[in-house]
């Protein structure tokens, strides 16, 4: 998940649990009307005004907390649970024999089902079902008959659980789609916008360049081909398609073959599936980085301008990409004798990172037959 999903999440469940502090809210004011009601009942009226007190307290306490994400953590639901079970548990010792026996209500009542919605908003449907599972089995153990109505109950507070939970899941992620949704749409215009004034401007003065500089031959040839080679990589940067970018970036996981892009020039050719190519990222980086040491080694051994091809093949459980030249080839003895000199180029830059990535580098090469580099890497 990316950061602005991640925020549009917490923003949506934000504005669930200020919705739970208003039903918190509502019920704490009937619990406190119920009991005003019936305080001549009480054996230990003190004592159900001391609790009342601490839920006045706590629903105060607690509203605050869960205002804020970073608060919002398991310790802090785990504590609202546990005051809820508490204030429900202190029934049987502040009502009067004859409130227990016709099934009066609870010290607490309603305001018990404030914890539960929390789990439910913060954890899904299964936390809100287990908390709902714990109170129910808290106000079993204060009934002294359990009655139609406390099985009425029961099932109420356990569908209300499993249904906020649910409806709190497909809200966040459809919150989330339609964050990814907005970026994308925002990164496609803007890339739009870049290829027009690129078009526009950079690129007709890169392909002048090269023109003139071709015709004015000498230095200036130079200076035309490097001006070419600038143009074709600019412009494979604003074609890059940035929906499947995003997408494979939302995963953890990055599109090999618009990674690999980058190298492309008039004289490296990358080609690819018509699809995307994920990859987890760390994969991804590293192997890029091998192709690079591969492409530089062409660059170095074989001349500038030498041509050279990566081929990138999706198979399902494995990635390879294939790097291959048209020159001299490595003699048979030689990477043995550069390693053995502590030049460890070949060693280290390409074979030892596929090796960290539990892949395999192939080298399939030879006088007058160029190089080709198989890198293969598994997908997990």
């Amino acid at each position: 998940m990316t950061r602005g999903a991640a925020t549009s999440g917490v923003q949506v469940q934000t504005s669930l649990f200020r919705a739970v502090a208003v039903v918190r809210v509502v019920v704490l004011v009937y619990a406190v009307a119920l009991n005003a009601a019936r305080s001549s009942e009480f054996s230990r009226p003190l004592l159900a005004w001391a609790v009342v007190a601490a839920m006045v307290l706590w629903s105060a306490v607690v509203t605050w907390a869960y205002d804020e994400p970073r608060r919002r953590r398991t310790s802090l639901l785990v504590a609202d649970l546990v005051v809820t079970c508490l204030a429900l548990l202190a029934t049987p010792l502040v009502e009067s024999e004859a409130m227990l026996e016709r099934h009066a209500s609870t010290l607490p009542s309603f305001w018990v089902m404030a914890a539960v919605l929390a789990w439910a908003v913060a954890r899904g449907w299964l936390g809100g079902v287990i908390a709902a599972a714990a109170v129910s089995l808290c106000d079993l153990s204060v009934r002294v008959e359990v009655t139609g109505t406390t099985w009425g109950n029961i099932f109420l507070l356990l569908l209300a659980a499993g249904v906020v939970g649910y409806a709190t899941s497909l809200v966040q992620e459809a919150a989330e789609a339609r964050a990814q949704a907005e970026r994308v749409a925002a990164a496609m215009e803007e890339r739009a916008r870049l290829a027009r004034v690129v078009h526009d401007g950079v690129l007709q003065v890169l392909a002048l360049v090269q023109r003139r500089g071709a015709e004015l031959g000498g230095d200036a040839a130079e200076l035309g081909r490097l001006a070419g080679e600038q143009e074709v990589a600019l412009r494979a940067f604003v074609q890059t398609d940035v929906a499947r970018t995003v997408e494979a970036a939302s995963s953890g996981e990055t599109d090999l073959v618009t990674a690999l892009s980058r190298y492309g020039s008039p004289s490296v050719t990358v080609s690819g599936p018509g699809r995307p190519v994920p990859l987890r990222d760390r994969a991804a980086t590293e192997l890029v980085s091998v192709v690079g040491a591969c492409l530089d080694n062409v660059h170095r051994h074989v001349g500038p301008d030498a041509p050279a091809w990566v081929l990138v093949e999706d198979l399902g459980d494995r990635v390879v990409v294939t790097v291959r030249d048209e020159g001299p080839g490595i003699p048979a003895d030689r990477l043995d004798q550069a390693c053995a000199e502590g030049r460890l180029g070949v060693s280290q830059s390409v074979r030892g990172r596929i090796a960290d990535l539990s892949g395999q580098a192939v080298l399939v090469t030879g006088p007058g037959q160029g190089t080709e580099w198989e890198l293969s890497v598994p997908r997990s």
